[in-house]
């Protein structure tokens, strides 16, 4: 099997470390594509208006000055030596990807775009309850789970427009009580927020920050299951089609385009 790493916090991330390791207790056929810089929140942005730059560390292993998704397709496309790979697998990011955060996850990205490729793709995340610097994420816990919940996952199969999205609490392997399958959650609160500062010449700038607030998440969710120290295992897809909407208004905006009404 051959297995495609990338992820969303560079090149030189412990997390992909921990992915490393993930990956060669499955296989010794392992290239590694990552950004140069960290890339955290690009989602699924693409380098358009700028060359991409790449720089190759050894034999498989490469830096792109782009993102997670740039990664992929020119590791796929220009990179690989070969045969393409059989699985991507993103991350280990430093971080939970869960709920909305999904949609803006450079992790989850990487992992969509090999499976735009027609790859199956895993992203992978390592919660984490505080994000100071000073803070080690539990690296072992992914460390430890992930090879045997990839193999199970690739035993049993899915459908090639679904990625798999895994997250690990924020706890020590031992501590850990089961892996769940969940489906996405969403907050119950706004945690992200601007903090406005002054620089020393007296200009006024922001930084974007998040609040420490827990949500009270449904059973079922990625959010109850991390937070309950569960594993959580998300099918994710791209269609955001809300079918309930489009049936609702099928009756109602079907047909002749309407023109403005104005009422007496």
């Amino acid at each position: 099997m051959r297995i495609l790493l990338t992820n969303d916090d560079g090149i030189h991330a412990p997390g992909l470390v921990a992915l490393e390791k993930i990956a060669r207790a499955l296989t010794d056929d392992v290239w590694i594509c990552a950004p140069e810089y960290e890339q955290s929140g690009a989602s699924r942005a693409l380098t358009l208006a700028d060359p991409l730059r790449v720089r190759r560390l050894d034999d498989r292993r490469f830096a792109v000055e782009g993102t997670p998704t740039d990664c992929v397709m020119m590791a796929v496309q220009q990179l690989i030596d070969g045969p393409a790979p059989d699985l991507v697998l993103s991350g280990v990011n430093r971080g939970q990807n869960i709920a909305e955060d999904v949609t803006l996850s450079g992790t989850v990205a990487g992992a969509i775009e090999g499976m735009a490729l027609g790859i199956r793709s895993i992203a992978l995340s390592q919660a984490m309850n505080y994000f100071h610097d000073e803070v080690v994420a539990h690296w072992e816990t992914a460390e430890t789970y992930g090879p045997g919940i990839i193999q199970r996952l690739l035993e049993m199969g899915w459908p090639s427009d679904v990625i798999m999205n895994v997250n690990f609490p924020a706890l020590p392997p031992e501590q850990v009580t089961a892996v769940e399958v969940t489906r996405q959650g969403f907050r119950d609160g706004h945690l992200r927020h601007w903090d406005k500062r002054t620089d020393l010449r007296g200009r006024d700038y922001y930084w974007m920050g998040f609040t420490a607030t827990a949500s009270q998440p449904r059973d079922g969710t990625d959010l109850k299951a991390v937070y309950e120290g569960k594993i959580s295992v998300t099918p994710l897809h791209i269609d955001l089609t809300h079918n309930e909407t489009v049936h609702a208004l099928k009756g109602l905006l079907g047909g002749a385009p309407p023109k403005l009404r104005v009422d007496a």
